[in-house]
């Protein structure tokens, strides 16, 4: 657990000169570890059993356990999201170009682009940080063929109004689920809508298996096409049918998977636990909002967002995150500076930010807290008193910060 230090005389910020709330850095998404006893029996097991990759027993059975839990026909299991979602454009036959929000994680794009496919970037509702429907049908022209959108924060997208626009205009749909495991949309576990949705576990995620994803589809034909396309095109020994990567999930992924799926239900409640302690810590701070989650759906809370309102708020978003960062509290701005602004989609679209007015307003605001396992109720006390006090401080912490040297 993280201690705090004993603050200098006179002064209560480390950026002003006293030492730091938090001895160790508070990253956000620190892994969660699950029940370490039975982690290493099924190691254990796995190397009695010498078998360590190509479709074992543990990935058979973590495969099964995330359908089941999902309600859905098929999930299959890969090394990674990013690779998972470059599987299923592919199986799923994405050409021209595809519309995708440019608030999301970077990945989202280059599933695309690393496949000559040109990503398309739409505005975000700002209610919700997803995709909008209406904006986003304003960018379909005759070179779409597809929608890829994500469920930011695990909140679920728009999927009927943007089923309906896929099925009115001819486009297929699929979504980057990276958030998203464990959540719902209309009482529906997000797993089963468009043609594929694709979750991430890598270790930031509140469920882990060290690092990998999963794909998951109701639609048998494209499952077939995913499972061959996972590992090389191979339908047996010596037969190869279709082409393919190596997409597979090894043992060692599984049985973290495994492990972490375990205690799924203490993890969700840990993470609401802890955005409830937020919500309360950080009420009254002016110009400081909580993204809340929808009480009516169920929901893995893994992500604490705040947006700074910075005619409101007595320091900007860039300034607060400063003042944390001081304090060992490595806070992260997700996803700034959106998708569209980075490279290559900041040479390929100059001009695209002109077409995205909220996705730039909302990625200078945002703020994302670190919560799961490693934080309690007392440590989110004293980030929201950190943030009080560069509030009530602001006049010097701004002077500080022009006094040093610019960021690039």
């Amino acid at each position: 657990m993280t201690q705090a230090s004993t603050p200098s005389p006179g002064s209560d910020l480390a950026l002003l000169g006293s030492a730091p709330a938090f001895s160790a850095p508070l990253h956000v998404g620190r892994p969660n570890i699950g029940d370490r006893e039975r982690l290493f029996a099924r190691f254990n097991e796995m190397l009695d059993r010498r078998w360590l990759s190509n479709n074992g027993p543990f990935v058979q059975q973590f495969e099964r356990a995330i359908a089941e839990y999902l309600g859905v026909r098929h999930a299959i299991c890969v090394c990674n999201a990013t690779v998972g979602l470059e599987i299923a454009v592919r199986a799923a036959d994405f050409r021209g170009e595809v519309i995708v929000p440019a608030y999301t994680f970077v990945a989202t794009a280059h599933a695309l682009q690393w496949q000559e496919i040109t990503p398309v970037f739409a505005d975000m509702d700002p209610a919700t940080h997803n995709i909008d429907p209406e904006r986003l049908e304003r960018h379909i022209t005759p070179r779409t063929t597809a929608i890829l959108a994500t469920h930011v924060w695990g909140r679920p997208c728009a999927v009927e109004a943007l089923a309906e626009i896929a099925q009115r205009r001819g486009l297929k749909l699929m979504y980057d689920a990276a958030h998203a495991f464990g959540c719902s949309s209309g009482g529906r576990m997000i797993g089963g809508f468009g043609l594929a949705e694709v979750f991430s576990f890598h270790a930031t995620k509140f469920l882990n298996s060290f690092e990998g994803g999963a794909i998951t589809t109701n639609d048998d034909a494209l499952a077939a096409r995913i499972r061959l396309m996972t590992n090389f095109g191979f339908v047996d020994f010596d037969k190869v049918v279709h082409i393919g990567t190596n997409g597979k999930m090894p043992e060692s992924s599984a049985i973290m998977g495994l492990t972490s799926f375990e205690g799924i239900v203490g993890l969700i409640e840990t993470n609401r636990r802890n955005h409830e302690a937020y919500r309360t810590s950080l009420a009254g701070l002016p110009g400081i909002s909580l993204t809340a989650y929808d009480p009516r759906e169920r929901g893995n809370y893994q992500y604490v967002v705040v947006e700074v309102d910075p005619d409101v708020s007595p320091l900007n978003r860039d300034e607060l995150v400063r003042v944390l960062h001081a304090e060992n509290v490595l806070a992260r701005k997700y996803f700034w500076p959106g998708v569209h602004r980075m490279e290559p989609y900041r040479s390929l679209f100059p001009h695209a930010y002109l077409l995205l007015p909220e996705t730039e307003r909302v990625a200078a605001r945002v703020i994302v807290l670190p919560t799961g396992t490693a934080v309690s109720e007392e440590i989110i006390g004293r980030i929201a008193g950190v943030l009080r006090r560069a509030q009530e401080q602001a006049e010097a912490v701004r002077e500080h910060l022009a006094a040093l040297p610019a960021r690039t």
